[in-house]
């Protein structure tokens, strides 16, 4: 099944930005906005923290949907977030990404197996909004294994979901 999407957003980030406990102010990350990712087999994004982390290798690549980010924004009766905020490498417009959970699926090229489920730390009331850390469980994306090398870009691409899992 073929999927027009958009990437709306890319982040590859050299360390964590939210690290311990929530402050009260938002860690400087404009740096870590990216107009292309690389992405290499069992490696994860060149230049992302989690690359090479044999305890990532198979969440090295997180992948959210804005329609929920978006949906909870005005939920919180607050204008739209930055998706940079919620510290996801690849951020769609157009994909159901929670039904790719256990699924092989190709992304511009990339093809990546969808895991396990990237919940939200409690930064994101934050960052985002407060509400926002309950808010996204459930809603904040998936963690993936890149099985093959690419380069993933912003704008319009095609998502192919492998019909056998």
């Amino acid at each position: 099944m073929d999927v027009q999407v958009e990437v709306v957003s890319l982040l590859a980030s050299p360390g964590h930005r939210y690290a311990g406990r929530p402050g009260t102010e938002v860690p400087e990350q404009a740096g870590d906005r990216r107009d292309e990712l690389v992405v290499r087999a069992g490696f994860g994004v060149v230049g992302d923290r989690y690359a090479g982390k044999p305890a990532h290798r198979d969440a090295s690549v997180t992948v959210l949907a804005v329609e929920p980010l978006e949906a909870l924004a005005a939920e919180l009766g607050v204008p739209p977030f930055d998706p940079l905020l919620t510290r996801r490498n690849v951020v769609l417009r157009g994909a159901d990404v929670e039904a790719l959970r256990g699924r092989t699926f190709t992304l511009g090229g990339v093809t990546l197996l969808g895991g396990r489920a990237a919940n939200p730390c409690r930064w994101m009331d934050v960052v985002l909004a407060p509400g926002a850390h309950r808010g996204m469980r459930g809603r904040g994306g998936v963690r993936c294994r890149p099985l093959s090398d690419g380069v993933l870009r912003l704008g319009p691409t095609t998502l192919e979901v492998d019909p056998a899992g």
